[in-house]
């Protein structure tokens, strides 16, 4: 099933990404889960269930383009959704992106590690 390699690839990011540190508590508060977008949403869907089961107050999903089937299916698992373009046809996310390049494990864990050390206590 997508949903559930999605999440197996969810937990293997956040381990290699957190190298020790703790996860952020969200218990009763407001989470924001953000994405470049979606094209699917079964990453997104993985996401929002794992993170449910941490009872949040809310969640909200913030992405700048994404289908919009994949919109109209995550509404039912989360409380708000913020898009800003929904094109219709959608092709691809970066079809919508004048530059996607790719993003490294290294280069998320380095500004992961930059943002723990700026972070006010």
């Amino acid at each position: 099933m997508v949903t559930t390699r999605e999440q197996r690839e969810l937990v293997r990011r956040e381990t290699l990404s957190r190298e020790g540190r703790p996860p952020v508590p969200v218990r009763n508060r407001t989470a924001i889960l953000a994405d470049d977008g979606l094209a699917t949403g079964a990453t997104m869907l993985a996401a929002a269930r794992a993170l449910r089961q941490q009872e949040p107050q809310r969640i909200i999903i913030a992405v700048p383009v994404a289908a919009p089937d994949a919109c109209e299916e995550l509404r039912a698992y989360v409380d708000e959704i913020i898009c800003a373009f929904t094109p219709d046809p959608f092709y691809a996310v970066g079809a919508w992106y004048e530059d996607f390049c790719q993003v490294s494990d290294d280069e998320v864990r380095e500004l992961l590690e930059r943002a723990a050390h700026e972070r006010v206590p």
